[in-house]
């Protein structure tokens, strides 16, 4: 019987193109399982091992060793006193194994036995397949549909199966059964059935990989794609680098009256895709972004993130785009908050901050309107620059002369020192359930403080746009935040 499972192993492996090592390991779990049957109890933990030189192999039942509390299963658990009783060196979460009689080989129940070993090489099987493939490296994946599951596409990919979700598939497209498909690998979900290949078609990489196949400047290091963003079906944008002089980034990638560029928007169904220049300046970048729009003007508020883009009043439509469509691509493409403004609206919001910081100056610095417009005028945008700018650079204003530069100075100190004594009295009034609050640090309670928000049922109740005019923070986060303080009206 030993030399038969011998037989056995060499010949499953050397049929399915498996280790060796598989095989006994099916064969182990197979009669694993044929034991349990015998003893009719499938709530026992039973081992078996097989001697991988002459085939006979022995049984153990198995108990791991637990806290005598959480004992639940007897049947394949013991406590620590139980077990030290049978072997003194036991531990917890420990296992104790004792011999036990093993079936005989021939009388396995075939039919169980045979499935635990063939599961057990299809899966190996798999594995050395996907293996295969993952070395190989591929950055596209053609394959044919194979048939349609819940809206989900089962695509025959060689010797392997992959799955193109709903929620992946371009929108408005219709695949069936049959029909040969691009897509690119999105991820590896390995369920208990096996590893499963996940598919996209709508992931900017998709977009990527299908210009890297299109463009052999991009594989020979002459020419770099950036960055990629899109709205799947609809429209895309790419910003490209050439790395040689000689080559025009644009003009390669969209070739020939448009050859390279069609060929990949039809394989997007129709996408249409504006192909950009990447800069290293942000403010070049977000101007070639939202072509074909011509920008007037940028304000760049690096604190905040945000750009305010400045554009004649008949190029708004076309920076904002259908829908947002043009300026929510930009703003991803960028990673920049951007905000269209026409010149009114950005001479209006201009003369708005001008304004409120001449107000501010006049306030805390107990200057006049002249001298606080001054100021605005000449660029000084916090009392910190007033306090400690250099005095000779203050000296070059117009008017002012060494012991008005002086008193602005010794002003502008005075007024930070108030301010930061008034701001840390205020969050001294802040409630603990608002400054124990997750996501909250010790800036974003002051400046909520600062703004009359002392609780978290006062956090709660904000809008969205209010608490980003108070924090600076992205409507994203603000919306997470504003929630967060929500939970507990809801527990």
């Amino acid at each position: 019987m030993s030399r038969e499972i011998l037989l056995l192993v060499d010949a499953l492996a050397s049929e399915k193109n498996v280790g060796r090592e598989v095989v006994f390991s099916a064969l182990e779990m197979a009669l694993a399982s044929a034991t349990k049957k015998k003893f009719n109890d499938e709530e026992i933990d039973v081992r078996v091992e097989i001697d991988r030189h002459n085939g006979q192999y022995q049984s153990f039942r198995r108990w791991t060793v637990v806290d005598a509390e959480a004992l639940e299963f007897e049947d394949r658990e013991l406590s620590l006193e139980d077990a030290r009783e049978r072997d003194p060196r036991a531990e917890l979460g420990g296992v104790i194994e004792e011999p036990m009689e093993a079936v005989e080989f021939g009388r396995i129940g075939a039919q169980a036995a045979k499935q635990v070993i063939l599961q057990k090489i299809r899966d190996a099987e798999r594995e050395q397949v996907l293996n295969d493939f993952l070395q190989r490296r591929e950055s596209l994946i053609t394959g044919t549909i194979k048939r349609i599951e819940r809206g989900n596409a089962i695509v025959e990919c060689g010797k392997l199966e992959a799955v193109l979700p709903r929620d992946q598939m371009i929108p408005k497209e219709n695949l069936r059964v049959g029909d040969r498909v691009k897509a690119c690998l999105l991820r590896i979900d390995r369920l208990g059935r096996g590893p499963q290949l996940i598919l996209s078609r709508t992931s900017r990489d998709f977009l990527v990989k299908l210009f890297e196949q299109e463009v052999p400047e991009i594989d020979d290091g002459m020419l770099e794609i950036k960055e990629a963003a899109r709205d799947p079906g609809m429209r895309a944008k790419m910003a490209v680098k050439s790395n040689d002089p000689r080559l025009d980034p644009q003009g390669t990638c969209i070739g020939v009256r448009g050859s390279r560029v069609q060929t990949v928007t039809q394989e997007l169904a129709g996408e249409r895709i504006d192909i950009v220049l990447w800069s290293p300046d942000p403010a070049q970048f977000v101007i070639n972004a939202l072509s074909p729009a011509e920008v007037s003007r940028i304000m760049v508020d690096e604190d905040s993130h945000t750009m305010d883009v400045v554009v004649e009043e008949e190029q708004l439509a076309l920076a904002i785009g259908r829908g947002g469509q043009n300026v929510k691509l930009a703003a991803e493409l960028t990673g920049w908050n951007l905000n269209i403004l026409t010149v009114a609206e950005a001479e209006e919001k201009h003369l708005e901050e001008d304004a409120k910081l001449r107000d501010h100056f006049m306030q805390h610095l107990g200057v006049d309107e002249d001298i606080a417009t001054t100021l605005v005028q000449e660029g000084f945008a916090t009392l910190e620059e007033v306090a400690y700018v250099p005095i000779s650079e203050m000296l070059e204003i117009d008017g002012f002369d060494e012991a008005l530069v002086n008193e602005l100075r010794s002003r502008a100190r005075d007024a930070i020192l108030t301010l930061a004594i008034a701001s840390e009295e205020k969050v001294e009034d802040v409630a603990d359930d608002l400054k124990s609050m997750e996501g909250l640090d010790s800036e974003l309670v002051r400046k909520l403080a600062e703004n009359g928000v002392t609780t978290r049922d006062d956090l709660a109740d904000l809008a969205v746009d209010d608490l980003v005019d108070m924090t600076g923070m992205e409507a994203d986060a603000a919306r997470a935040l504003i929630m967060k303080a929500r939970e507990h009206w809801f527990n």
